[in-house]
């Protein structure tokens, strides 16, 4: 029942979003993205139409849970235009996200693309905020869809005592993510703690305790 319905959501997201995708339309059948290409167009260049395969559309990267014992205790696996070459001008894009118990997917935004999500698994919850200021929030459970609308800033929790996952579909081939905390306090080079300090209202030192806590592992 539960694969029937994500068949029916992952269709019906094809279908709706391929027909409002956030990207150019394409101007021919197919345009598999050719990263080798120094060419530099918005998107990618095209490969021969007569060197595609069936391996430049496929991609079994959603078929397993993703390992989520990192700092957030969740992990995003893209399927977008540079896991899936086919996807190039073709405007829509899934992602599988796990989530550790208490795991978040934290605060960000996608600039390039709205959002839809299918739980395949437990339950979140999750919201986003207007830019009156307004939070919208809803917890949704196994076989239950919720929408974020594009560039608005929004998160998923898993407030339960087992693992969630969910499948997201974006209308773009390359949603692009800004996650509001590494964007500010984990940045190359970093944001001015002058900045910081004033934007929050809080000393240097809680911001330096901050950044060195979300500053990438080695």
């Amino acid at each position: 029942m539960t694969t029937a319905i994500l068949a029916v959501f992952v269709m019906t997201f094809a279908v709706v979003f391929g027909n409002s995708a956030a990207d150019p339309d394409l101007l021919q059948d197919i345009c598999v993205a050719d990263f080798t290409s120094a060419t530099k167009v918005n998107g990618f260049a095209c490969k021969d139409a007569a060197n595609a395969t069936a391996e430049d559309f496929f991609f079994a990267g959603l078929a397993k849970p993703g390992l989520t014992n990192n700092t957030f205790g969740s992990l995003v696996t893209a399927a977008n235009v540079q896991k899936i070459p086919g996807l190039n001008t073709l405007g829509v894009s899934l992602a599988r996200v796990d989530y550790a118990p208490g795991g978040i997917n934290p605060p960000h935004t996608h600039p390039r693309a709205s959002e839809i999500v299918y739980v395949l698994e437990g339950a979140l919850n999750v919201g986003f905020i207007t830019t009156a200021n307004k939070l919208i929030s809803k917890t949704i459970s196994k076989g239950e869809v919720f929408v974020f609308p594009k560039g608005l800033v929004h998160f998923q929790k898993n407030n339960g005592k087992v693992p969630a996952a969910v499948i997201a579909g974006f209308n773009s081939q390359l949603q692009g993510t800004a996650n509001i905390a590494l964007t500010l306090f984990a940045a190359t080079p970093p944001v001015a703690n002058d900045v910081l300090t004033k934007t929050f209202q809080v000393g240097t030192k809680q911001i330096e305790k901050i950044k060195s806590r979300l500053a990438p592992k080695n």
